[in-house]
């Protein structure tokens, strides 16, 4: 096998959603810095698009084809995974994907280490549904993000016994949303989810912070505004303070108090300093790289059909805690927790659950036995 090991780490650190691919970028390098301490040598090969789409798939290219990269660990959006995929797939490639995404799909060139809709929006609407009821409004990006987690939440409301009373769609970018903000005032939802993206998002908070402030009935302790993309790395974009007391999904939170994310949280302080909070992106990126290191290393080679090997069903530690990639999908099972934005800037962390097997396809097949997903209310 030759070394040092070379796997692409292929994020857009600017653009939109660059908060994002900044947090996954160094969670990736701080993973190769932790590898070198235990004597596995990687040299990462890093390709940014610079917020443009249309460039994971040339970057994606070169990494694969010039540059001997078999494994990338990267992109975004659902729009990036997709594009490059094909790709992969000739180029005989793995491509590890650690964000959270809509679901309803399963490749075997693709490991998964973010979560999908049943680690991350059944368990929301579980905890939100009786506690704040089931008239939600529903808010989406413009892409399949939003498409597809949209049709899932309608279809859980509607199975549930609840209700749509309102949903629109809005491109990353669009910031302009008096309109949509008066829609959600006269339709007044028992709750909203918010499957916006970037810049549209972060205007949204801000606008339903002043809303609140007029009409008590939207402060989120009353109608909270859910998300399932939302996280630390996110908050210091959005006007101070506007976001507090919103709620978000989340596999890992910066705030989760175990001895592991304790050491993590220093070598973090000691590499960008203390204020440095990381995020359910720059941990799955950290786990991503560990985890594709180290079934190189096991398997010997870089093939990915070794690798998988090496990696599929085995117990892996992170500091999300000890997950296992499932075989039949190569989905990661993650944890769950629900996070409410505090005033320093961090989650509280308001609900758990140990690490959910993921079910991408929503069959609701565990052991053999069929357990519904879309009931959502008792």
């Amino acid at each position: 096998m030759v070394t040092p090991l070379r796997i692409g780490i292929l994020y857009s650190t600017q653009g939109p959603y660059g908060a994002m691919g900044r947090d996954c970028h160094d969670g990736a390098a701080l993973a190769i810095e932790h590898l070198a301490a235990a004597g596995i040598a990687v040299e990462p090969v890093y390709a940014d698009p610079g917020g443009e789409g249309p460039r994971y798939v040339t970057l994606a290219r070169e990494l694969l084809r010039e540059r001997g990269c078999r494994h990338i660990v990267g992109t975004i959006l659902s729009a990036g995974r997709k594009d490059v995929i094909p790709l992969v797939e000739k180029h005989d490639g793995l491509l590890w994907y650690v964000c959270p995404y809509e679901g309803f799909e399963a490749n075997e060139s693709v490991i998964y280490t973010g979560a999908c809709p049943n680690q991350h929006l059944l368990p929301l609407f579980e905890y939100l549904i009786p506690r704040h009821g089931g008239r939600a409004f529903l808010l989406g990006a413009n892409y399949v993000w939003g498409w597809e987690m949209n049709r899932l939440a309608r279809e859980l409301l509607l199975a549930g016994g609840g209700e749509v009373v309102g949903e629109r769609f809005l491109p990353i970018d669009e910031t302009e949303i008096e309109r949509l903000v008066a829609e959600i005032e006269a339709q007044r939802p028992s709750f909203i989810l918010n499957n916006l993206i970037g810049p549209s998002s972060y205007a949204f908070l801000a606008a339903m912070s002043r809303l609140a402030a007029r009409d008590p009935a939207f402060r989120p302790e009353v109608c909270p505004v859910v998300s399932c993309d939302l996280t630390e790395c996110e908050l210091g974009e959005i006007e101070p303070g506007v976001a507090v007391g919103q709620l978000a999904a989340a596999c890992y939170f910066d705030s989760l108090d175990t001895a592991e994310n304790r050491a993590f949280k220093a070598d973090i302080a000691a590499r960008w300093g203390r204020e440095r909070r990381a995020s359910t992106f720059f941990a799955a990126a950290h786990a991503a790289v560990d985890l594709c290191a180290r079934a190189i290393v096991a398997a010997g080679t870089d093939e990915p059909g070794a690798v998988r090997q090496a990696l599929l069903g085995r117990p892996h530690a992170t500091v999300q805690g000890t997950i296992r990639i499932d075989p039949r999908t190569n989905h990661a099972a993650l944890p769950f927790h629900l996070g409410r934005i505090n005033a320093e800037g961090g989650f509280d962390i308001v609900a758990s659950r140990p690490a959910i097997a993921a079910d991408p396809y929503l069959t609701g097949l565990r052991d053999g036995r069929a357990r519904p997903h879309l009931r959502v209310v008792s």
